[in-house]
């Protein structure tokens, strides 16, 4: 583990830390929204807040698929368990995730639908296989990280031709989401998020490159500066994003640059294509519903669409009253900030997503910082 624990070098991260002291301009304000729920765990676990100055401040994106999954697409899923009789598999994340009528899948199927967690969507294919006489309803959500492998089985499925598998598609595009921050930073309810520029995400872009971020820092002058989950790579990415606003530049930047490069995953992105086509819009949670940020199955591979083979419509759900993910999620709360935080709702006992998986910013906040607000 050498090469892990030379981005975990405490030694180092002070040396990085004194680099951003000395080039954070005292005189002015840092806002930088770190997109990935990776990041913000990173950023939680070891502390990096602690080691900038006052003036430079990280704010949580939206960058976590289970949180910005809407509870109308989880209750789809259980209709499909419950009321269609399906086999349905996902994530792990996914189980625990609040819906309506105060249910989650985990309690659905506690009531009996058959629902499994998987570690792959090939793991479902499998199951579909060995279980002719059952429908195999995959449930696939995430980033363009994921997209890929669901793309892969929904060929490998046709190429076994079989009958019995299908996929309830809720992947979703990360430009999508980044463009709708920056194109509304006046939220009505909400209030202003200010915005100085973007730790890029990761895993997403292995796929698809830093050519898409392009265009945010040309249109919108907003610096993007791609970079890895260990601690040194966020501070990295932060000293970056300062240098970068103090000499009025808006480019993207490559910290990550042992696994991104500009064009991505040719390969992944041709098989994306293949398979699926943009939908016209999508929910997400806290976002609001968003033109072409989300993806379907094509026709070609009508028969393995879910929301084509059974009935089961969407229909837009509000989050909970108190709950104020929709907030956290655009940057403009922190978890603290929510009256329910960390007591009526915990990784426990989750009432909002941010606190399901542990790339929320609650979940993060909730193991790692809440002792500090005391």
């Amino acid at each position: 583990m050498k090469y892990i624990d030379e981005f975990r070098d405490g030694d180092v991260a002070q040396k990085i830390a004194a680099s951003i002291r000395a080039e954070a301009d005292p005189n002015r304000n840092y806002h930088f929204m770190e997109f990935c729920g990776g990041h913000t765990h990173a950023i939680s676990r070891y502390g990096v807040s602690d080691l900038l100055p006052a003036n430079v401040r990280m704010i949580h994106g939206p960058g976590c698929p289970v949180c910005v999954l809407p509870i109308g697409r989880v209750d789809q899923a259980i209709r499909l368990a419950l009321d269609e009789g399906v086999t349905l598999c996902t994530y792990g994340d996914c189980l625990r995730v609040p819906a309506s009528d105060s249910l989650s899948l985990l309690k659905a199927k506690a009531k009996g639908g058959d629902i499994r967690m998987v570690y792959s969507s090939a793991d479902a294919v499998t199951l579909a296989q060995k279980n002719p006489d059952k429908q195999v309803v995959f449930f696939a959500i995430g980033f363009e990280t994921t997209t890929p492998p669901t793309a892969v089985a929904i060929k490998q499925a046709a190429a076994l031709g079989l009958k019995n598998f299908s996929v309830l598609c809720c992947h979703v595009l990360t430009p999508s989401a980044i463009s709708s921050i920056l194109e509304s930073p006046e939220v009505r309810q909400w209030g202003t998020v200010p915005l100085d520029g973007f730790v890029g995400p990761a895993h997403v872009s292995t796929i698809i490159g830093s050519r898409p971020y392009e265009f945010f820092a040309e249109e919108y002058r907003k610096p993007v500066v791609i970079a890895g989950f260990e601690p040194l790579d966020v501070m990295q990415a932060i000293r970056m994003l300062i240098r970068q606003v103090n000499e009025g530049r808006a480019e993207v930047e490559n910290e990550f640059s042992r696994a991104v490069d500009r064009d991505g995953n040719l390969k992944a992105q041709a098989l994306v294509a293949e398979v699926f086509e943009m939908r016209k819009h999508f929910e997400w949670r806290g976002l609001n519903v968003l033109p072409y940020s989300a993806l379907r199955i094509r026709g070609a591979f009508a028969e393995f669409d879910a929301e084509r083979r059974f009935s089961v419509s969407y229909a837009s759900v509000p989050d909970h009253k108190a709950c104020e993910c929709g907030a956290i999620l655009r940057g403009v709360k922190r978890p603290q900030d929510c009256k329910i935080f960390g007591t009526v709702c915990t990784p426990e006992n989750p009432v909002g997503s941010c606190m399901v998986s542990s790339e929320g910013a609650c979940a993060a906040h909730y193991t790692y910082g809440r002792y500090k607000d005391v």
